[in-house]
C-alpha cells in the first residue's frame, strides 16, 4: 500500500467571493480566518458577535497534488477523510466525487478514474450549517431546549452554543485526509477479545479483509508484544475475509484505572504479507483488563457499580465537552496537560459528553496510558432527533459502527451510552408520537443490539441520567444514574446534597469565574466587574453571575476586590463539590460514583469547570485531588457535632491514625484524641461521632475551628478541618503567613507557616503558571505546610521569592454590606428562572 498525505497548505474562499486566502488542514474556516486575520479572535472582550456570519456562509477549499506513474498504476486509489465538518462537497479535476453530511463518519471512496500522472487538483466546498439547519426546521420543527433544529445535522451540537460555550458552528476539513493505494487487498479492522481464566487470558484476534483482486497466497503475520518487550508471532494463510487466531498469555500484567495498579500495554500487530511484499498494516494498543457495569437488586434498589479485574470502583472524576470551540487550535500539548490534570487529581474516569466530539485517538491514547475509564456516550444531547426519517437513521447506524470499530479495542473504554439527558426530557415532548416511538426503538432497542454485536465486551446505557426504563423513575436514587442539578440552577443550598443517595451521579456542578490571568486574556481593567457587558458576555448561564454571589453571600462577606471575588466564587465552588463528593463516597455501599459538570472549558468563560480554558486550575481541581484521594478523610459536620470519616478506595486494607483536636483560631486546644484505625479495602468506614455542644454553648461558636489529621508511620497524609458558623459569622484574625522559598534543582519548594489558623491559603506567581503540590488550603495555628511544584522556567529562586504572592480569606477586604436595592434586584432576576427550574424538574419527575 501506499500513501500519500493531502495534509498541510490549501487555499479557501468564501464562495461568490474569488478573494482565495491561505488555509492550513486540518483546520476550519475561523482558525484560516483568524490567521490571515480576516476576523477577530472571538474569544476576546464581545468579538464572538462581530463573526457569526463566518457560519452562515458556503467556502470553498482547494489544493493541487502531483500523482505519480508509480501510485498510479495501483488497482484502487482511495480518497481517505476522517470527520469532514460537516456538509462537505468533494470534487477531484473538477469531477464530482461525493457529498457529505456526517462529522462523524470516515468516508472512502474509490479516485482512480478522475486523476492523472503530475499535477491534480481536489476542491471541498462547505456549505453553511445554519443554513441547512434554518431549512430543514422550517420544512419540520424539531422540539429542542436550546439552538432550534441543530438536531438534524450531525454535526458537534455545542457548535452552536451551550450554557458554557460560545455559537462557533465550524466548517473544516478537521482531521485527516489522504489517498491509499493498493493493488490486492486491505486490512478493514482488527477485533481483539479476551477471556481471563484462572489467572491467564487468552486473546482472540480477529482481521476483517477487503481483498481487491484475486490471490491464493496471501499471508497474515499477528505480532503481540508484551509491555517488556517479548514478541510471540504467527503467521497464518488468507482464506476469505476474515482471520482468526488465538494467542495465551498466562501470566498477564493487567491494566488497572488511576489509583488501582499500574497501566502496562500489549500490543498486536497485525500485516498483510504476499510473499516478501507488505500490502497493508495495523496496530491496536491494548490493555488487560475486565470491565463491567454491575447492576444487581439490593435493599435500596438496584446497583450501578463499574467492576475492574474483579474490584468494585468508586467512580470518581468529571465530564469532559469539547476542548476548545476552535478546535484545530487544541495542541496536544494542552490535551496532555489536561489528562495528565485528570490524574493528578485521583480521578479515574471521564464521561466524554454526547454534545461533543467522539474523541481524537490521542485522546483515548493518553486516557489508556494514564488509566483514565471512559464513559462515552453517543453524540446525541438534549434533542429530539429525527430517527423516524429513513436517511438520516441509516447515516446514523453508519456513524454509529464507524466509531464503535474504531474504540472498542481501547483499554480505557467502560461504558457506551446512548446520549445525555434525552430520557429525562422527553416527558416534555411525549406529544410528538412519531419522534417518541422513533426514539424508543433506536435507544432502546436497535442501538443496544449494534454495541452487542460490534463490541459485545463492552455494556451499554440507554440515556444519561435514566433507570434503566423509558420515562419511568429517571433521576430517582434508587435506580441508575442521576443528574442532580438542584444545587445551582434550583438555588438549593450544599445541604440538599447530603440528602440524596444517588446509586451513580454522572452530573452535578457548580459555577466559578475562570483564573485571573485568563480573565485577563479576553477583559480589560475596566471589565474587571461582574455585571459589566464583557463578563456577562462570558458567562453563558442564565443569571450565572448572580447565582454565584447569591451563594458567595450565604457563607462569605462578599469582597471589595475583583481578583478576589474571583478567587472566592473558586472556593464556594471547590466547597460545594466537595460537600457532595464526600457524602457520596462516604456512602458508597449505595453510591459508586461521583462525575461533576465538568473538567475543562471550550473557550475562556465563566463555568462550572475545574480547569479553565487556557489550563489553569481553579481552586475546585485542586480539591478535587484532595477529596478524591485513594484513602481520603472527611468530615460531617453539624451545628454542634462533627462526624469523622475514612474512605479507603484501594485494593488493600489501611491502617493509620486519625488525630483531631477542637482549637482555638490562635491554636489553643481544648479538646484533642489520637485513634488507630483499620479501614478495609475498597470499605468507607465512620472513625468517630463527636458532640461539642456543651463547650460550642459555653465559649461560642464563633470561637472554634474543628481540625483533622490522618496519619501512617508518622508521616502526614491528609488534613480536614470545619466551623461551626459561616466564615462570614466570623472574626477571622491576622494569621500572620510566612512563606521560605528554596529551589532544588528543577523542584520548587515553599514552606508556608501560620501563627494563627489561616483560612483558603492561595499561592501564585505573577509571571508564571504553576500548578502547585495543593493550593487553596488551610494552615492550623503554629504550623508548617510544605509545598511543591516544577520550578518555572527563568525564574531564579530569588525572583520567585520576591513575587511570590501569599495570601488567604483573611486578606480579602470586604465590600460592606450590599445595598438593599442590588439584592433586591438580584432576587427578582433569580426567582423566575429557579421556578422554571423547579417546575421542569417536577415534570421530569
Amino acid at each position: 500500500m501506499f500513501t500519500q498525505s493531502l495534509q498541510g497548505t490549501w487555499q479557501f474562499s468564501q464562495i461568490g467571493k474569488g478573494d482565495w486566502l491561505p488555509a492550513v488542514v486540518p483546520g476550519s474556516t475561523y482558525a484560516d480566518l483568524l490567521a490571515a486575520d480576516r476576523i477577530p479572535d472571538p474569544f476576546v472582550g464581545k468579538n464572538e458577535n462581530q463573526v457569526q456570519w463566518v457560519a452562515d456562509q458556503d467556502w470553498e477549499y482547494t489544493r493541487d497534488f502531483e500523482i505519480t506513474d508509480k501510485f498510479l498504476k495501483q488497482e484502487h486509489i482511495d480518497l481517505v477523510c476522517d470527520h469532514l465538518d460537516t456538509l462537505a462537497e468533494i470534487s477531484i479535476n473538477g469531477n464530482a466525487i461525493a457529498s457529505t453530511n456526517n462529522m462523524f463518519r470516515r468516508y472512502r471512496w474509490d479516485i482512480k478514474k478522475h486523476l492523472t500522472i503530475g499535477k491534480n487538483s481536489i476542491s471541498i466546498i462547505l456549505r453553511s450549517p445554519t443554513a441547512y439547519v434554518a431549512e430543514k426546521q422550517k420544512k419540520r420543527a424539531l422540539p429542542a431546549m436550546l439552538y432550534a433544529g441543530i438536531a438534524h445535522i450531525r454535526k458537534v451540537q455545542s457548535h452552536f452554543g451551550w450554557d458554557w460555550g460560545p455559537i462557533l458552528p465550524v466548517s473544516g476539513i478537521s482531521n485527516t485526509i489522504q489517498l491509499e493505494a493498493r493493488c490486492e487487498a486491505r486490512v478493514e479492522h482488527l477485533h481483539v477479545r479476551q477471556d481471563h481464566q484462572a489467572g491467564a487470558v487468552n486473546l482472540s484476534i480477529s482481521a476483517s479483509l477487503q481483498q481487491l483482486s484475486e490471490i491464493n497466497d496471501l499471508v497474515l503475520e499477528i505480532t503481540l508484544t508484551s509491555p517488556d518487550g517479548k514478541t510471540t508471532q504467527k503467521r497464518l494463510p488468507v482464506g476469505g475475509n476474515k482471520v482468526d487466531s488465538q494467542f495465551n498469555i498466562p501470566d498477564p500484567q493487567l491494566w488497572w484505572c488511576n489509583g488501582l495498579g499500574d497501566q502496562p500495554l500489549y500490543e498486536v500487530e497485525v500485516r498483510l504479507l504476499n510473499g516478501k511484499s507488505e500490502l497493508d498494516a495495523q496496530s491496536l494498543k491494548i490493555g488487560l483488563r475486565t470491565i463491567k457495569l454491575r447492576r444487581e437488586p439490593d435493599q435500596w434498589g438496584e446497583s450501578f457499580t463499574f467492576v475492574i479485574n474483579d474490584v468494585p470502583i468508586f467512580a470518581k472524576g468529571a465530564n469532559w465537552i469539547p476542548a476548545d470551540s476552535i478546535n484545530t487550535r487544541f495542541t496536544p500539548e494542552r490535551l496532555e496537560h489536561l489528562i495528565a490534570s485528570t490524574a493528578a487529581a485521583n480521578m479515574n474516569m471521564l464521561r466524554v459528553w454526547g454534545g461533543g466530539y467522539y474523541e481524537s485517538e490521542a485522546f483515548y491514547d493518553l486516557c489508556d496510558q494514564y488509566g483514565i475509564l471512559v464513559w462515552q456516550d453517543f453524540a446525541f444531547a438534549c434533542g429530539a432527533y429525527p430517527l423516524d426519517e429513513a436517511e438520516y437513521l441509516e447515516n446514523v447506524k453508519l456513524e454509529v459502527v464507524d466509531n464503535i470499530l474504531r474504540l472498542r479495542h481501547r483499554a480505557s473504554l467502560a461504558l457506551w451510552c446512548g446520549n445525555n439527558e434525552m430520557d429525562v426530557m422527553w416527558p416534555m415532548w411525549k406529544k410528538h408520537k412519531s419522534l417518541t416511538e422513533a426514539y424508543y426503538e433506536f435507544f432502546y432497542k436497535v442501538l443496544p443490539d449494534m454495541v452487542k454485536t460490534e463490541d459485545p465486551d463492552t455494556d451499554y446505557w440507554f440515556s444519561s441520567p435514566t433507570s434503566g426504563t423509558f420515562m419511568k423513575n429517571t433521576n430517582k436514587d434508587a435506580w441508575g444514574d442521576t443528574h442532580l442539578w438542584q444545587v445551582w440552577h434550583g438555588m438549593r443550598p450544599f445541604t440538599w446534597f447530603r440528602t440524596r443517595f444517588t446509586r451513580f451521579c454522572s452530573e452535578f456542578g457548580f459555577e466559578a469565574l475562570p483564573n485571573m490571568k485568563t480573565i485577563e486574556t479576553f477583559a480589560k481593567p475596566q471589565d474587571y466587574d461582574i455585571v459589566s457587558d464583557v463578563m456577562q458576555h462570558h458567562q453563558r448561564c442564565a443569571e450565572g453571575n448572580e447565582k454565584m454571589l447569591y451563594y458567595m453571600a450565604d457563607r462569605f462577606r462578599i469582597p471589595k476586590d475583583f481578583a478576589d471575588m474571583v478567587s472566592l466564587t473558586q472556593i464556594v465552588q471547590a466547597e460545594a463539590m466537595r460537600y457532595a463528593t464526600e457524602h457520596w463516597r462516604r456512602n458508597r455501599d449505595r453510591c459508586s460514583g461521583a462525575l461533576y459538570w465538568q473538567l475543562n472549558d471550550c473557550w475562556p468563560v465563566a463555568s462550572w469547570a475545574s480547569i479553565d480554558h487556557d489550563g489553569r486550575w481553579k481552586a475546585l481541581h485542586y480539591a478535587a485531588k484532595r477529596f478524591n484521594a485513594h484513602v481520603a478523610l472527611s468530615l460531617e459536620e453539624t451545628k454542634t457535632s462533627v462526624g469523622v470519616y475514612v474512605t479507603n478506595d484501594l485494593r488493600e486494607a489501611w491502617q493509620g491514625k486519625v488525630r483531631w483536636s477542637l482549637e482555638g483560631l490562635s491554636g489553643e486546644k481544648y479538646e484533642a484524641e489520637q485513634i488507630e484505625i483499620k479501614c478495609d479495602p475498597v470499605s468507607p468506614m465512620k472513625v468517630a461521632e463527636l458532640d461539642f455542644s456543651e463547650v460550642l454553648t459555653s465559649f461560642g461558636k464563633n470561637n472554634f475551628v474543628f481540625i483533622a489529621e490522618l496519619w501512617q508511620d508518622e508521616q502526614f497524609v491528609s488534613r480536614q478541618t470545619t466551623f461551626f458558623q459561616p466564615e462570614k459569622k466570623l472574626v477571622l484574625p491576622d494569621p500572620k503567613l510566612s512563606a521560605e522559598v528554596k529551589v532544588n534543582g528543577e523542584e520548587l519548594i515553599i514552606n508556608i507557616t501560620a501563627e494563627n489558623f489561616a483560612r483558603y491559603v492561595i499561592l501564585n506567581i505573577p509571571q508564571a503558571d504553576v500548578v502547585f503540590s495543593d493550593n487553596y488550603f488551610d494552615v492550623p495555628a503554629g504550623k508548617t505546610i510544605q509545598i511543591s511544584a516544577k520550578c518555572p522556567d527563568g525564574l531564579s529562586e530569588a525572583e520567585i521569592r520576591e513575587s511570590l504572592q501569599v495570601r488567604s480569606l483573611a486578606d480579602m477586604e470586604p465590600a460592606g454590606s450590599l445595598s438593599s436595592d442590588w439584592w433586591t434586584q438580584t432576587k427578582i432576576r433569580l426567582n423566575p428562572n429557579i421556578i422554571k427550574f423547579q417546575m421542569i424538574m417536577r415534570m421530569m419527575d
